[in-house]
């Protein structure tokens, strides 16, 4: 199967738009403790689970500690299609300056986030780099933050002269300003390593982590139920306000359920997955085999996702001009979509 951009990058951005939906539907429904407790957990687990294995990867192994989490922050998030930029001050004290538009608070989104979002966010990772890289006089000081209309997220990772307690590895200097930006000095990955169809894909599954993390981190928080209830109802918001969008960008017709059908298809082909459309006793069918979204997931983490998911879909079926009923069964490892005309 050739890979076709267009269908990998529409579902980076699906994937991206149904995080920046269920941070606003936990921020809108919860409140801001319930988005500080969640942003926590959902960064703080994807740092135990990424930060060391891409922190070799990304060949940062000899740096200082200060100097090598900032750069981190830099190669990661740029693979990831978030612009960052880095400055170094010393061996000790390195700066990141995150710039707009943000990836997680896209659009006017950023205005309906709560500040402890944030917080949550830098306990749970910025403030856990010198944990994991056993430095315990490593921490981050934050200058300026996203939802607070400053100048957007800035802040630098310094080594103290002592071990930092927990609840001092985030500090705030707010009257401090980072150096003057050097183009030349900005860390980059070989290009030679991430062409095209790599940053695709790495842009792709940055987002599906995001979302995979965010609802088995909503879980924790929440509890299950309502977790679900929420991820449900955002899957099907986000499914139908981006069909269009989504359409348009994979050339798809807002059609009969054949149409639908092969806009499904197209679709999973984009998440890497196989996608084999066959006519069925009352519509049309599509057999979902891979399931990327759901890789190395079982128990409840699997179905409470799928539950979610499936539900994105669901809704941009339902945002077609005809009205049709789509129902979808899970066998093993593959998802058997029916989409018939009602």
């Amino acid at each position: 199967m050739t890979e076709n951009f267009d269908l990998i990058r529409a579902q980076a951005d699906m994937h991206q738009q149904y995080f920046i939906g269920l941070q606003l539907m936990v921020s809108t429904r919860e409140g801001p403790e319930a988005s500080r407790e969640w942003m926590f957990e959902l960064f703080r687990t994807q740092h135990e689970d990424k930060f060391l294995s891409s922190f070799r990867k990304l060949g940062l192994e000899g740096l200082p500690d200060a100097v090598a989490s900032a750069q981190y922050h830099v190669l990661s998030n740029t693979i990831g299609g978030v612009g960052v930029e880095f400055m170094r001050e010393s061996d000790t004290k390195a700066w990141v300056r995150y710039r707009y538009p943000r990836w997680w608070l896209e659009g006017p989104a950023v205005c309906g986030i709560p500040d402890e979002a944030g917080e949550g966010f830098m306990r749970g990772w910025h403030a856990n780099n010198g944990m994991s890289l056993g430095n315990p006089r490593l921490g981050f000081v934050c200058v300026s933050e996203d939802m607070t209309g400053e100048y957007g997220f800035c802040g630098y990772f310094k080594e103290f002269d002592h071990d930092l307690a927990e609840e001092d590895r985030l500090q705030y200097a707010k009257h401090e300003r980072p150096p003057a930006f050097d183009p030349t000095a900005q860390p980059a990955p070989p290009a030679a390593e991430w062409d095209e169809a790599r940053l695709a894909k790495a842009n792709r599954n940055y987002a599906i982590e995001f979302v995979r993390n965010g609802v088995m981190a909503l879980t924790r928080t929440l509890g299950r139920e309502r977790a679900v209830e929420l991820g449900v109802l955002t899957g099907k918001l986000t499914g139908l306000q981006q069909y269009t969008h989504l359409a348009k960008a994979v050339g798809a017709s807002d059609g009969d359920a054949s149409d639908a059908a092969r806009f499904l298809a197209a679709m999973f082909e984009g998440m890497g997955d196989d996608a084999e459309i066959t006519a069925s006793a009352t519509g049309v069918a599509v057999t979902q085999s891979g399931l990327r979204i759901v890789r190395g997931l079982d128990g409840d983490d699997r179905h409470d996702l799928l539950r979610c998911w499936c539900e994105v879909w669901k809704g941009t079926i339902a945002s077609h001009r005809a009205f049709m009923n789509v129902e979808v069964a899970e066998n093993g490892d593959r998802l058997l979509w029916n989409v018939a005309e009602a």
